[in-house]
């Protein structure tokens, strides 16, 4: 069945030259540009915005009054389901990894504003939350709801079209790019980029929410790209997953401070930070280079900055007092 996506977001989003960040990661000034994907519009913007258009029109196209999604608690994909779904006269289900706290802050303050229920699921792997939400699925259908489940991060082949479309703007905007990189969490946004410009020109940055990404990646490529993609043929740094996805490293807090500091450019600690932290890396082994074309694809995510108290701590130690 073939689906029309549901217009969600605000695009083309912008791109921005970056040349004192540039600088402070060794590049040229005219080297860098910001997609300012964190600018969608909706919900806070981001960039499941894309992958929601979508994954919810074909919910829509299919009789769905109910969207149901999975994530973890801080999830930018579930807070954007909740907003669409507020947008479009729909209910929202949140199935979240883990147990409530005593903090609502960050996106599941936003979930709570947009309207959504939630499920806990408790410590439970990817196939526990899966479970969990085909059992909220179930209650809902028995109570004469019409559940939609969408993927975890919004991340098809379906989904992953919504990034075939972001990469074709990029090659408008930007011609002659070389890399553009980008966070890789669940693998649809770097599945569209790899499909409308080649899995050479695009390094995704590993930041812990699969055992395998590229094989996420690879998979969701396939119905989309002219050549075929494999895991082997892909860009993906995998050296700032550090101890954990829900974890600060030194090297995302100091990349985290750098976009802030040099270009006023608010990140995430869990995807953007990572994403930075990884293109200053590949600065240093020579797998980004000087006089190049790259654009960092800022992917939002500000919202969970403020769930996420090893981050604020963090922020807030960089405030000085002004002593005259």
């Amino acid at each position: 069945m073939s689906h029309s996506p549901v217009p969600l977001g605000t695009f083309p989003t912008p791109v921005e030259p970056a040349p004192r960040l540039a600088a402070a990661l060794g590049l040229g000034p005219g080297d860098l540009w910001i997609k300012r994907d964190d600018l969608t519009g909706l919900g806070g913007g981001g960039n499941k915005i894309r992958k929601l258009e979508w994954t919810v029109g074909a919910a829509l196209a299919e009789g769905a009054d109910t969207l149901v999604t999975t994530g973890a608690p801080q999830s930018n994909h579930a807070r954007l389901t909740a907003a669409a779904a507020a947008r479009l006269g729909l209910s929202a289900v949140l199935v979240l990894r883990g147990a409530p706290g005593a903090s609502r802050s960050g996106n599941l303050a936003l979930d709570g504003l947009f309207g959504a229920r939630l499920v806990w699921a408790g410590e439970v792997d990817q196939a526990g939350l899966d479970a969990a939400a085909a059992a909220a699925c179930a209650r809902l259908r028995t109570g004469g709801a019409r559940p939609a489940l969408i993927p975890f991060g919004g991340s098809s082949a379906l989904g992953a079209r919504g990034y075939v479309r972001c990469g074709e703007e990029l090659a408008q905007q930007v011609p002659g790019l070389r890399t553009v990189v980008v966070a890789l969490g669940s693998g649809g946004t770097m599945a569209g980029l790899v499909a409308a410009l080649g899995a050479g020109a695009v390094l995704g940055v590993d930041v812990g929410a699969l055992a395998d990404p590229a094989a996420a990646v690879a998979e969701f490529t396939a119905p989309l790209a002219a050549a075929e993609v494999t895991p082997e043929g892909l860009r993906v740094r995998r050296d700032q997953v550090g101890s954990g996805y829900a974890t600060l490293t030194e090297p995302v807090a100091q990349a985290f401070r750098l976009a802030a500091r040099t270009e006023g450019l608010v990140l995430d600690p869990i995807y953007t930070g990572r994403a930075l932290a990884g293109l200053r890396a590949a600065v240093r082994d020579g797998d980004v280079r000087p006089g190049e074309k790259t654009v960092f694809v800022h992917t939002g995510g500000l919202p969970g900055l403020f769930g996420h108290p090893d981050t604020v701590a963090f922020a807030e130690e960089g405030a000085v007092a002004f002593d005259g």
